[in-house]
């Protein structure tokens, strides 16, 4: 069920929540924090669907429960990593590209924009919150692999988070844990949730959705994560580029033997 009206008040929602983040920025000369507030859009936008919505199945909870653990989670996460910190190098570089006048061009090169793509991401939220269809083998399949989805980021984090803990690993790249059988498991696992989401919302009917979960994808893969973080990563440091040979991108797997070709 797709009602454009419940669509749009959410727009207004987020768009309204990013502008006053984006104020409070100003006075704070970094924006790093919009990426603890990302999550939060997500769980807005369901909560906005709910509140709108003519009457709640048994997935709509179920939907609104995941959303909230998952986006909880990871902007507490995102939080306490980043406090006391500087702005983030990202961050940095798009300040350093559109001075002057980035305090204004940061409402719709930042904030904005982050705010937007979240509203079509949600798309598979709407569908969900909204359907009416009974439980099927595809919300309990949807289950499954949003509880494998979180599982990996959550933990995954949680490894890297204690690995750049250790003075003795500056320098270093993990390869221990679920970062031995893929260099993003946080990223891999983000992209479960989202297709779990998609089931979820394809056994309420709502099949059009996929756009969500194809453009979270895409931006996990080619813009905003694995390919930008690489990029990072590989000119900082060297050692990762044998990280790359034994171990896969993406998708967990067995890690590979060294090519010996260096």
């Amino acid at each position: 069920m797709f009602d454009l009206n419940i669509y749009a008040v959410g727009l207004a929602v987020v768009l309204s929540i990013a502008v006053t983040a984006w104020l409070s920025s100003i006075q704070k000369q970094d924006v790093s924090f919009v990426d603890s507030l990302w999550s939060l859009f997500f769980l807005v936008l369901a909560l906005v669907y709910s509140l709108w919505a003519p009457a709640l199945e048994t997935r709509a909870y179920i939907l609104l429960c995941a959303v909230a653990v998952w986006a909880l989670r990871l902007s507490v996460f995102i939080a306490l990593r980043n406090r006391g910190r500087p702005e983030d190098r990202r961050y940095q570089a798009i300040r350093a590209e559109n001075e002057p006048g980035f305090w204004y061009k940061s409402l719709y090169l930042v904030f904005g924009l982050q705010a937007v793509l979240a509203w079509i991401i949600s798309l598979p939220l709407l569908g969900g919150i909204l359907g009416a269809a009974p439980l099927g083998w595809l919300d309990y399949a949807a289950m499954l692999l949003w509880l494998i989805g979180f599982g990996f980021e959550a933990i995954g984090d949680r490894q890297l988070a204690a690995f750049k803990a250790d003075p003795a690993n500056k320098g270093q790249v993990l390869d221990r844990g679920l970062w031995r059988y893929t260099r993003h498991p946080n990223y891999f696992g983000e992209a479960c949730i989202w297709w779990g989401y998609y089931l979820f919302a394809l056994s309420a009917g709502a099949w059009w959705s996929i756009v969500g979960s194809i453009l979270m994808t895409i931006l996990l893969l080619r813009v905003s994560g694995v390919s930008l973080l690489e990029k990072d990563i590989t000119e900082r440091r060297p050692a990762y580029r044998d990280y790359i040979q034994r171990t896969n991108a993406f998708f967990p797997g067995p890690p590979r033997a060294p090519s010996g070709n260096d």
